[in-house]
């Protein structure tokens, strides 16, 4: 049990009272009694002993809710800080770790189930970072349970061990994974084998006692779904020789009928058909990846889940079970091996009538989803997470089926389209279900190939996709009553967007005005399916690259699209609907300035919008288009017009000073990025309502969450851009606090480009006597990093800065602020840094910079002349010829694995980044210097001219030949020689 850390009893308690109160808090719907509690919880993140007060808390409080509250709290402390990242600081001190490790196991397994599970979770996210390395004991430890006898604790250790395997269906191979399975197999798989047939023996004596068979069949479930991991990466010797155990007990249970686990409840699946849908799953996987080993058992299981199938009800408890036995079917049936399976006529069309049909129907439970439950409903069937219903299986099954049997299969379903579509015609509002089976029936005919940016890229030739359009589908889309038979309505649109890329152009241009009106029918699916075909049809390219539908074709349409999509957002149940959002800002994007306008409008609309949300964010993906379509109000409106971003401004800050203000984390990445757009809008100085906010952001705390860095360097960068010298002048103070942001990043691996961004705007924009006193620390600070942690995405950073800070400033100030700092340390970062790694670099931009600053160093440095580094200026040319001519240098150290940018875990707001705030690249260079390599030819020649006689002789003697042969081509191309 977990003892409480601090000290005795009595000042223990306290705190236990203490905290409790903070979790109850965290449960109030008020966000003012909330999100306090909330903060402070994640203030007191990095104490000693924290984790430690909630287990215990979770162990011996008498209040159920805040056990359970405690429970998920200590998860999602987990999940946010266990794994170490380097440069982030490790909030979970070694003592702690090595205490909850020691007693988590344990408590889990005395918690009751809703508590057991979190507690499980936490000890998965645990070992995804320490098992079995940092564990070792762990699965000992798990395995030793299955002697209790205990089913209770034998469930937590197969659920605890389901959520440490399951990784193991997605990981991709690597010698460490199969170190990791072969460890798990060596240590688990003879028990979980030893314990799977003694559950089958007690399932047998227990026969008659439903709640035995309950906690047993729950067993027998978790234990199928354990053979499912540790056998996806591939096929086990072990469970290779024990094939017979397994699959004989599997074909078994799939055919027993006990009815005393049979339910009543005709919505939730019971736990007979749950193991059901996991066997089913773990046959479909054997006769997918190991068919050959699987082929003596394969006859026996094609007819017990044929069996299955016709003989299980349409209730909606049975939807996992029929999908997975029919994805067995399909899995099955386009494999070579057992196409024999499948060959004959009668065969084809029972499995068409009797398994394709009944599951393609559409079920009053599918119509009150679509009614009472449209965001289920639309996540399933638009978003693909309908992997586990009928009709996606029966669909699988019509592709796999077509994948030798087309014709025969296509000239099937024809008959029941036909027949389907000819009941809906006698009698359209009581036959209204046949019309939508015949068009999913369609649909799945069809279909060969998909994908989510194209829709059916491949279709089924025998169906005429442009012919069932026209008779069937526009007569839906045409129909006045926008409200009637609103799923052949979703059904007619939906048509329209998966074969997008089929149906031909004029007839997608005949259905754009259609789509707009149906933007205001009640139905949530309707107008949803509607803005995202909208969205999906304006994404399209033609063959030009440009859009398919061009602006001047939509914009006859303009003002009826942007008032139905507004007007949609105030449908009930829209008011935050992702797709209607992007539909929103793809409509901008491809109107251009058509909706310039309807702006003043829209942007009231807009930040109303904003400042609603910005209360309780919940929806981020309505919240990040929300944040493109202010962009592109932002820049297709200033474009045309640039004083009106005073505008925005005006219309903007309010919101954004609310959201800074109450620190919604959510929003706060976005705002900058919006301000950054904003700011460099301005053509002339920094406005003084930017001058108010600057100390602000220079605060340490904004710069802690790793969501806010990105956008807050960029910001930063438009105020150095947009007013560089007043900040010298107006604000001196903060250049100090501006160099430690710098100094902060620089110290990170994550984000030390960041550092170098800020770092190259304030070189370039900062006059240089404000930064004079600065500049030798900052060199010393970068050659510490350096020598503490040299990796090969700092290395490219540094090479670009000091090539830019010797285009700025000059080739000879560069060479004295090194050899100030240490004598000869300019000669070792050319011998060391420069002449190797400057093949790394990419990027046009930072290779031009790279180009002009060596050719600076090469011809405006006395000091590469005639001193020690001499010997250096061949290899140093020979390096900018090859950064001209040869391909990049990409390969990157063994040793060296980054962490990604992105890859920073945590409840930590990720950063988002929004196209259309997009910052244009930036060449500080310019015009100046048009092509580096005549640069390089013309700088040669005016320095053997002031020297004649020096540059030709140190090429002559060790330039290489293919690198004196590029020259001359820049000598040439320059119309200018050596003298």
């Amino acid at each position: 049990s977990v003892t409480c850390p601090s000290c005795e009893k009595c000042r223990c308690l306290p705190i236990f009272l203490f905290l409790t109160e903070v979790l109850r808090k965290t449960l109030d719907p008020d966000p003012t009694v909330r999100r306090p509690a909330e903060k402070f919880l994640e203030s007191v993140e990095g104490n000693q002993n924290y984790p430690i007060l909630l287990l215990t808390l979770l162990e011996k409080s008498q209040d159920n809710v805040i056990r359970v509250c405690a429970a998920v709290t200590f998860k999602n402390y987990i999940k946010r800080n266990w794994r170490i990242v380097e440069d982030e600081p490790n909030k979970i001190s070694e003592a702690d770790r090595s205490a909850i490790k020691a007693n988590i196991v344990n408590l889990m397994l005395s918690s009751p189930e809703q508590i057991q599970k979190q507690l499980s979770d936490a000890i998965s996210i645990i070992g995804r970072e320490d098992f079995p390395q940092k564990w070792p004991d762990l699965l000992r430890e798990m395995v030793n349970r299955f002697q209790s006898r205990d089913f209770n604790i034998i469930n937590g250790v197969l659920r605890t061990a389901h959520s440490l395997f399951k990784r193991y269906r997605h990981e991709f191979k690597s010698n460490e994974l199969w170190m990791e399975i072969k460890l798990v197999l060596d240590t688990f798989a003879q028990p979980l084998t030893e314990l799977f047939k003694a559950t089958i023996e007690l399932c047998q004596t227990h026969s008659t006692n439903v709640s035995a068979l309950k906690i047993l069949f729950s067993s027998l479930t978790l234990i199928s779904k354990l053979f499912y991991s540790l056998n996806f990466q591939d096929l086990p010797e072990f469970f290779e020789d024990n094939m017979a155990t397994w699959m004989t007990n599997f074909h078994n249970l799939l055919t027993l009928d006990n009815k005393l686990l049979q339910t009543d409840d005709e919505e939730e699946a019971g736990l007979l058909e749950l193991l059901k849908s996991q066997i089913c799953d773990n046959a479909a996987l054997y006769a997918q990846k190991y068919d050959e080993e699987f082929q003596p058992y394969l006859p026996q299981f094609v007819t017990a889940i044929w069996n299955l199938l016709v003989t299980t009800g349409q209730e909606v408890k049975y939807d996992l079970l029929v999908s997975n036995a029919i994805q067995f079917l399909a899995s099955v049936c386009e494999r070579p091996h057992y196409k024999h399976l499948f060959e004959d006529q009668n065969t084809l069309t029972s499995i068409c009538e009797k398994v394709i049909i009944p599951n393609m129907e559409f079920r009053s439970a599918d119509e009150e989803a679509f009614e009472d439950n449209s965001e289920e409903y639309i996540r399933r069937d638009l978003e693909g997470s309908d992997i586990d219903t009928r009709r996606r299986a029966a669909c699988d099954l019509v592709r796999g089926l077509c994948k030798f049997f087309e014709g025969s299969v296509t000239g099937i379903f024809s008959g029941y389209v036909n027949s389907m579509l000819a009941e809906y015609a006698k009698n359209p509002s009581a036959n209204w279900k046949h019309k939508d089976a015949a068009i999913y029936l369609v649909t799945s005919l069809a279909s060969k190939a998909q994908t989510q940016k194209h829709g059916i890229t491949q279709a089924n030739e025998l169906v005429n996709l442009t012919e069932f359009f026209v008779n069937h589908i526009l007569t839906d889309l045409k129909s006045p009553n926008l409200n009637e038979f609103p799923v052949l309505k979703a059904d007619a649109i939906k048509y329209v967007m998966i074969f997008r890329s089929q149906l031909p152009k004029e007839q997608l241009l005949q259905a754009v005005p259609l789509l707009v009106a149906h933007l205001q029918a009640e139905s949530i699916v309707q107008h949803t399916y509607t803005a995202h075909a909208l969205e999906r049809l304006f994404t399209m390219r033609g063959s030009n690259n440009s859009t398919l539908l061009s602006p001047a074709e939509i914009v006859p349409f303009t003002e009826q699209l942007l008032n139905n999509l507004f007007k949609a957002l105030a449908l009930p149940g829209s008011s935050e609907n992702e797709y209607i959002m992007k539909a929103v800002m793809r409509s901008f994007s491809l109107l251009q300035e058509a909706i310039v306008p309807y702006i003043p409008t829209l942007i009231g609309q807009l930040t109303q919008k904003l400042l609603l949300v910005s209360k309780n964010p919940s929806k981020p993906h309505f919240n990040h288009y929300l944040f493109e379509s202010l962009c592109l109000s932002i820049r297709i409106t200033c474009k045309a017009n640039p004083t009106t971003v005073v505008s925005f401004e005006e219309a903007l800050f309010p919101v954004f000073t609310e959201i800074l203000q109450n620190d919604v984390q959510e929003f706060v990445p976005y705002v900058f990025q919006v301000m950054s757009l904003l700011l460099e809008i301005h053509s002339s100085s920094i406005p003084s309502s930017y001058m108010a906010l600057f100390p602000h952001l220079l605060q340490p705390v904004l710069w802690e969450r790793t969501g806010n860095i990105p956008p807050l360097v960029r910001l930063l960068q438009a105020y150095l851009q947009r007013g560089g010298s007043i900040i010298a002048n107006t604000a001196t103070d903060k250049i100090p606090g501006l160099l430690g942001v710098f100094q902060k990043l620089i110290a990170s691996k994550a984000n030390d480009h960041q550092g170098f961004y800020l770092l190259s705007s304030i070189i370039e924009h900062m006059p240089p006597e404000s930064i004079s006193q600065y500049r030798k620390q900052i060199f010393i600070l970068l050659f510490q990093r350096l020598q503490s942690s040299k990796t090969t995405k700092f290395i490219k950073s540094f090479l670009v800065f000091i090539n830019l800070y010797c285009v700025k400033y000059g080739a000879i100030a560069l060479q004295e602020i090194f050899d100030d700092i240490q004598p000869k340390m300019f000669g070792m970062v050319l011998e060391k840094l420069v002449i190797p790694d400057v093949q790394k670099i990419s990027g046009q931009v930072e290779k031009k910079i790279c180009a002009v600053g060596i050719t600076k160093v090469l011809t405006e440095c006395p000091a590469m002349m005639d001193t020690d580094y001499t010997k250096l200026w061949t290899p140093l040319l020979q390096a900018l010829i090859g950064l001209f001519e040869l391909p990049e240098d990409d390969s990157i150290p063994d040793d060296e694995h980054f962490i990604d940018i992105e890859d920073t875990p945590g409840y930590q707001t990720a950063f988002s980044q929004l196209a259309f705030a997009g910052k244009k690249e930036h060449d500080p260079i310019g015009d100046a210097v048009g092509n580096p390599k005549i640069l390089l030819a013309q700088s040669l020649h005016k320095l053997s001219t002031a020297c004649p006689g020096r540059v030709p002789s140190m090429l002559s003697t060790s330039l290489d030949s293919e690198a004196l042969k590029f020259l001359q081509g820049y000598l040439q191309a320059a119309s200018v020689q050596l003298v």
